[in-house]
């Protein structure tokens, strides 16, 4: 098994698609979350109950954004967020990793370390890339402002202890080709390993 999780921005999706494109199988922890948060998700009674209706829209759907805004802006709140989801995600992730029929299982958590999904893997791999990259491409792709970003990545593992826990830390700062170069070789030998 498979860990690979980096900071928002540092390509860690388009690594796991990546790897997906080469057979693995593709658990995707942010994916899980989502639906766990989708209208009758499993997460929403206690998200309700935790955060109340500041955090809902009119029509009774989760509004993602006002409930980023309590989490990120207060640590308390983000503790308490992660106390209902992480639970929930580690009991589908469990069950998806089960089901898989692929030589590696690619496990895409966000939170690996902060998480202790990392326990669940025989290694783990980081994807890396500069701030002023991960700002540029988050505010690309979201729409954030900066300080948003930033606030995104203040609450996330720092950089450096992430790449220092990972067995592998792999830049996508370079061009994809070389990033997907280095995934393939870093593959290869995992399934080789794997049998």
């Amino acid at each position: 098994m498979l860990g690979l999780t980096g900071g928002i921005g540092c390509g860690k999706s388009e690594a796991a698609r990546y790897l997906a494109s080469l057979g693995a199988a593709h658990v995707d922890a942010d994916a899980i979350s989502r639906a766990l948060t989708e209208p009758g998700g499993a997460a929403l009674p206690a998200i309700r109950r935790e955060f109340g209706a500041r955090v809902f829209a009119p029509d009774g759907a989760l509004d993602r954004a006002a409930l980023a805004e309590v989490a990120f802006a207060n640590p308390d709140a983000k503790r308490r967020l992660e106390g209902i989801i992480h639970p929930l995600v580690w009991t589908e992730a469990r069950r998806e990793i089960a089901e898989a029929d692929a030589p590696v299982v690619v496990l895409d958590v966000p939170l690996l370390f902060e998480s202790g999904m990392d326990a669940l893997c025989d290694e783990t791999w980081a994807m890396s890339a500069p701030e002023e990259a991960q700002i540029a491409r988050v505010r690309e792709r979201d729409g954030l402002t900066e300080t948003q970003v930033r606030a995104r990545i203040a609450n996330q593992m720092p950089m450096a202890e992430r790449d220092a826990r990972a067995t592998h830390a792999i830049d996508s700062a370079r061009p994809i080709e070389e990033t997907r170069a280095e995934l393939r070789r870093l593959y290869e030998a995992l399934r080789s390993r794997a049998g």
